[in-house]
């Protein structure tokens, strides 16, 4: 029996082995660019048309609408009187006089609050760009995957097939092809799960950046696109350009407007009014008066509200500190997991996957050789796909790693 294995040659296997060897160089290599939607033009288009940051960009008109609110000033009121005593009928004017800066307050804070509200929209627009990035890359892995899958599963039916024929002219137990079909259906069902995930993670870039769910997307970056920045470098883009930190600066300065609002309502207001009188017959036919008033501060103090505006602010200062704190701790974890990743990365490429070829090969030439049967043969080559898969996901890993760190800086990797 092994003598007949050695004398029969085996192309179709040969071939297909010789296409899977040459798919594993390939990823060894460092790609070349290729032409497509870059991750920057991903991105451009997400800041653009993403639905989240156009329904965040709706706030500011609302915030900028809240000025001119607060700019506007207390309404005089008009009043008619009719009394039986004279004079019996009067016209009257009052006007409320705000005093200690309260509406020059209300515009500082509802300025302040539109501060906020751009602050707010970087965020979101740093948010959304870091799930690009990430979503970006899970396409791309995706699509490798289904490439792997492909290989794989043509290989399996090129080896069903020669199995069905040695079994046909006897060279080799029916084993062989039970072990044949094995592989083959569960390379297809491999296929059909890889693209699924692939189309999967298309809809999901898609609606990131705007587009229809089922748009054609060919990507141009590859998974080890990216290079990593150093502690410092890391630290210093972060402390300058972190969106979670300006958004609480800028709910610091809000507060801060508010609780100059709060004390300037300690002040009390002052209203002048007069009128004209009529109907006084027979003393007099027209006349007028003239009044004063203001308000006296004996039961709404606003003391109260002061403290809790106060304590308010004392808040946000603590959760901008407790937001440094993790930043600062968030970061160097990241990049901690960033740098094993591109190192593990390196490692597949240099290394691994060189050593995956080479177990094809000398499978292919053991089997070629009948010093192996089809189910040796069949298991070298899933340890070979298997390898192939870890080095696709080690890239995806060191893609995510990034993705990570940026999250944990917030704000984009330059």
């Amino acid at each position: 029996m092994s003598h007949r294995r050695r004398s029969i040659p085996l192309p179709a296997i040969a071939a297909c082995l010789l296409l899977t060897s040459r798919a594993a160089s390939a990823q060894v290599q460092t790609p070349q660019a290729a032409t497509g939607l870059t991750l920057a033009a991903a991105i451009e288009r997400a800041v653009a048309a993403n639905p989240t940051i156009a329904a965040a960009r709706l706030q500011r008109p609302i915030d900028v609408a809240g000025v001119s609110v607060a700019g506007e000033r207390p309404n005089p009121e008009i009043a008619y009187e009719y009394s039986k005593e004279t004079p019996r009928q009067s016209i009257g004017a009052t006007l409320p006089i705000e005093l200690g800066g309260k509406r020059q307050r209300r515009i500082d804070l509802a300025n302040a609050t539109v501060a906020v509200s751009e602050a707010d929209l970087a965020r979101v627009v740093a948010e959304v760009r870091n799930d690009v990035r990430r979503a970006y890359y899970d396409v791309v892995a995706a699509d490798r995957r289904v490439g792997i899958a492909e290989d794989v599963r043509g290989l399996a039916q090129r080896a069903r097939d020669a199995a069905s024929a040695r079994v046909t002219s006897g060279d080799v137990p029916r084993s062989d092809l039970t072990q044949a079909d094995l592989a083959l259906a569960n390379s297809t069902s491999d296929l059909v799960a890889a693209r699924g995930e692939a189309a999967a993670t298309r809809a999901e870039l898609n609606a990131l950046v705007g587009q229809s769910v089922d748009a054609p997307l060919v990507l141009a970056n590859d998974l080890t696109d990216g290079s990593l920045p150093t502690a410092a470098e890391a630290l210093a883009l972060a402390t300058g350009s972190n969106t979670e930190v300006q958004v609480l600066d800028r709910r610091i300065a809000e507060q801060s407007a508010r609780v100059d609002l709060a004390k300037s309502l300690k002040r009390p207001d002052l209203s002048a009014g007069g009128a004209f009188t009529y109907d006084a017959q027979p003393e007099f036919s027209y006349g007028w008066r003239v009044n004063f008033g203001i308000t006296l501060p004996v039961f709404t103090t606003h003391k109260a509200g002061v403290l809790v505006e106060d304590a308010t602010l004392v808040r946000l200062q603590a959760d901008r500190a407790a937001v440094v704190a993790r930043m600062t701790g968030g970061i160097a974890a990241a990049l901690s997991r960033a740098t094993a990743a591109r190192d593990q990365l390196t490692t597949y490429q240099t290394a691994i996957l060189p050593l995956a070829v080479e177990a094809e090969r000398q499978a292919q030439a053991a089997y070629d050789g009948g010093q192996i049967g089809l189910p040796a043969l069949v298991q070298a080559l899933q340890t070979a796909r298997e390898t192939r898969q870890r080095g696709l996901q080690a890239g995806l890993d060191y893609q995510h790693a990034l993705a990570d760190l940026e999250r944990a800086m917030g704000t984009s990797l330059r």
